[in-house]
């Protein structure tokens, strides 16, 4: 039998980070369930919908714990009963929203105001240690504080750039030279991971299930590029945890619809599930043109189609609503494009909204 029936942790979660990771396992070791209420406000910028998924996705294997969230522009100033019957009525709406129970039995929280705060709902007020680590020095230096947060908060907050182009255009040099780029910063940075094309291993196990073929007679079914998708995105979620804040991909599961329309030409599809990829901050498009051939044994020679997937690229990234810069040039012009489209993109995601302030509150 737990001390407690039902606790409630409340917070922004401005990311959420390692104490308020701990917060949450003492409340569950205490309780019989645990209500975690995120509380987003207008100016923060990082969406509460992704803050209720990182913390869900973190504590998952906590079957007592229950993860919510509601939009909340109360003012914050614990010295007004007028804000603290704001706040409070926003709490309770969004606990009932999730199906939480409307009694409160054990307020935990960190701060001063937590004595107010369980008074409101008649329950006890258990006061946990603040944890070292606070949202705003993870806003003030994200890259500093990375290694605070968890994968899922990690993956979420990732700078993702990915390269994509036709054959022979030098998408895979590029991602591996921004790669290293990005690596030669040091400290968090020399994490920075790229997540190499699946495709090009699928084609390979592909040309072995059909002996006696040539490259360019291999027989593509809807199910190669279904599986080469879902094995690309799962790759990249991977490295995205793992990872330094900025990822590289060299092509994505977006990029897999493209090559589908190559191989299987009318029949290929559109809108398949595994093509809704995360946010990314840009497409790298690499030109085909002045970019030599370079066959490795496993291309094609096509150089018509070449220029052909170029637009292909193109127009499927403008018509999903993509951010895309083609990259032309020399190899070292083309870096040089790719640097400093990615170097501001990078900056503006590691910045933070300010939060709300009042009396009595950080």
């Amino acid at each position: 039998m737990s001390e407690f029936g039902h606790g409630l942790f409340i917070g922004k979660f401005y990311p959420p980070h390692r104490g308020h990771h701990a917060a949450v396992t003492v409340a569950a070791d205490r309780c019989d369930r645990v209500s975690v209420l995120v509380m987003a406000a207008a100016p923060e910028t990082v969406p509460l919908a992704d803050r209720v998924a990182w913390l869900r996705a973190t504590h998952a294997a906590q079957s007592n714990v229950t993860v919510a969230g509601i939009p909340c522009d109360a003012p914050l100033d614990i010295t007004d009963e007028r804000v603290w019957a704001a706040q409070v009525a926003a709490m309770r709406a969004g606990l009932r929203a999730a199906g939480c129970p409307a009694a409160v039995d054990a307020v935990f929280c960190g701060d001063d105001y937590g004595d107010e705060l369980a008074r409101w709902f008649d329950a006890e007020s258990v006061r946990i240690t603040r944890s070292p680590v606070s949202a705003s020095a993870v806003r003030r230096d994200l890259a500093d504080r990375w290694l605070e947060l968890a994968p899922a908060t990690r993956a979420g907050l990732t700078t993702r750039v990915v390269v994509v182009g036709a054959e022979s255009t030098g998408t895979t040099t590029v991602a591996a030279q921004l790669q290293r780029h990005y690596a030669a910063r040091g400290g968090i940075w020399a994490t920075t991971r790229n997540v190499e094309e699946y495709g090009r291993e699928y084609t390979s196990v592909l040309w072995e299930r059909q002996p006696g073929r040539e490259i360019d007679e291999l027989v593509w079914q809807h199910a190669d590029f279904d599986a080469i998708g879902t094995e690309q995105s799962r790759r990249e979620e991977i490295a995205a945890r793992d990872g330094s804040p900025i990822l590289i991909c060299d092509t994505d599961a977006f990029a897999t619809a493209v090559w589908e329309r190559r191989y299987l030409g009318v029949a290929a599809r559109s809108g398949q599930p595994w093509t809704r990829v995360p946010q990314r901050a840009v497409y790298l498009l690499t030109d085909h043109t002045d970019v030599p051939w370079h066959d490795d044994g496993m291309r094609e020679g096509d150089l018509e189609m070449r220029a052909a997937m170029t637009g292909w690229f193109a127009d499927a990234l403008t018509t999903a609503g993509h951010s895309w810069v083609l990259l032309t040039g020399s190899l070292s012009e083309r870096l040089d494009l790719a640097v400093r489209t990615v170097d501001p993109l990078l900056d503006l995601s590691m910045r933070f909204g300010e939060p709300l302030h009042g009396p009595g509150f950080e």
